[in-house]
């Protein structure tokens, strides 16, 4: 369902049609109009516009550097699970190996008492 949300940013309206609850937008839009408040207030003399093109910019490269980010932790993570599957498949190997280990362990032991039985007879 679409919402229809009225914002104001620097004294000026805007309407917008969104998914997104209204309270979220109106918070998107207060954190907006205080960065490009900021940026006009640090002495540089910038208006509202160039002001919006310098936040705009700032946080297109905070954008990029948390997708670098991402893509650095989604590419750790499928290094994981490959380490964690082979492990797995090491793991099931040594415990096949183990088990026809034991199973000799209980041949052999039956062949020493085979062995035993067969000395005590003679």
């Amino acid at each position: 369902m679409l919402n229809d949300v009225k914002v104001v940013i620097c004294g000026k309206e805007y309407k917008l049609r969104t998914a997104e609850s209204p309270n979220y937008v109106y918070s998107l839009a207060r954190a907006l109009e205080t960065k490009i408040n900021e940026h006009m207030n640090s002495g540089s003399g910038t208006s509202p516009y160039t002001a919006a093109i310098m936040v705009a910019l700032s946080v297109l490269d905070d954008l990029n550097k948390a997708n670098i980010k991402l893509e650095n932790v989604r590419s750790q993570t499928k290094e994981y699970v490959d380490e964690a599957g082979k492990s797995r498949i090491e793991r099931d190997s040594a415990q096949k190996e183990v088990e026809a280990l034991k199973a000799k362990i209980v041949q052999l032991e039956n062949m020493i008492k085979l062995k035993q039985l067969k000395e005590s007879l003679e």
